[in-house]
């Protein structure tokens, strides 16, 4: 999210004025992201912009202190399409646990949330509704729509981990494509168009390298935080992919091959000036290990492992340990 549009709905409040929430700035209602919900859509949103008011400005001023801090931070929303169910809904024999109330009220509602579990909102929240607010920055939430009547959504406040394909393999495509679920922006690079198309990669950004070949790979620069897959076509550019990766010290790579072809590309890649350290830093072969063979099993070890790095870059090792204790591991 961008942190004008928070200013900009900010400014609007303050003047009075229904502020425009559209779903280019809220990814969560786009036609995509509510497809087959036939308690919500994209015009939405015109109901929540409909609702706010000068007493919501302190909850998108919270969002925008989280982005300036980089806190993992999210803003959520609340969508009702039954008020009176809403409300009269309540948990089962199962769910037992957050009193006999539903939804404090049947209007819909944006509040805050980042991962220490802060609230923010303009009006009271029922035990439940916070059980939700808190449940739904996990993104897509099995909790989501628990309760007839309501459901949740909610947009990052931070940027996602960048994604480098390097090689537009069959392999590299089905990445992609999970990937793009999973929460990563996407760039996939190789030197034929053909290979680089938008029906093999339609979420993903594309480019492609002139020459015929990977040199005008260093023409293209990674930031500290990216993550590099080396999966170009039948391996050939490996080496070049690797080097790149490596001098631009991103935070994960990884290259798909067996050990016979890695021993090969190691002597490449240090004859390209890498040092024995740049190669250790490269995961081989990339991808959890779980017997994976075809491209979109492939895709989903590789993805897995990319979920994993991410997890455990975000999050101290007693957080995580907290998470999985909570889960009963």
């Amino acid at each position: 999210m961008i942190k004008d549009i928070l200013a900009r709905i900010i400014a609007d409040l303050q003047a009075g004025r229904t502020p425009s929430l559209t779903p280019a700035d809220f990814p969560c209602f786009s036609a995509q992201a509510t497809e087959g919900n036939s308690h919500v859509d994209p015009s939405y949103l015109d109901v929540i912009a409909a609702g706010l008011t000068a007493d919501d400005i302190p909850t998108f001023e919270r969002a925008l202190r989280a982005m300036d801090e980089g806190d993992l931070a999210w803003l959520g929303f609340k969508i009702v399409y039954d008020a009176d169910e809403a409300q009269r809904n309540t948990d089962n024999e199962v769910t037992k646990k957050y009193g006999d109330v539903g939804s404090a009220d049947g209007e819909p509602l944006v509040f805050f949330c980042n991962d220490a579990k802060e609230l923010a909102a303009s009006r009271p929240y029922s035990p439940r509704d916070m059980f939700q607010m808190k449940d739904v920055t996990r993104g897509p939430s099995m909790h989501n729509e628990q309760f007839e009547g309501l459901t949740w959504a909610s947009v990052p406040l931070f940027d996602q981990v960048h994604v480098w394909l390097l090689g537009a393999s069959d392999a590299a495509s089905e990445v992609a494509a999970l990937a793009d679920h999973v929460g990563f922006a996407v760039t996939v690079v190789d030197y034929d168009p053909a290979y680089v198309s938008e029906q093999r990669f339609p979420a993903a950004k594309r480019i492609v390298l002139p020459g015929g070949n990977f040199d005008a790979l260093d023409t293209l620069s990674a930031a500290p935080d990216d993550y590099v897959c080396v999966l170009t076509r039948g391996h050939m550019f490996d080496p070049e992919g690797c080097v790149w990766a490596t001098k631009h010290h991103v935070h994960y790579v990884g290259m798909m091959g067996c050990a016979g072809k890695n021993d090969r590309v190691h002597e490449l890649v240090l004859s390209s000036g890498a040092t024995e350290e740049d190669w250790e830093r490269v995961k081989r072969p990339i991808g959890l290990k779980f017997g994976a063979k075809t491209p979109a099993e492939l895709a989903i070890a590789i993805v897995a492992e990319l979920v994993d790095v991410r997890y455990r870059q975000r999050y101290s090792e007693e957080a995580r340990e907290r998470h999985e204790k909570s889960l009963g591991r």
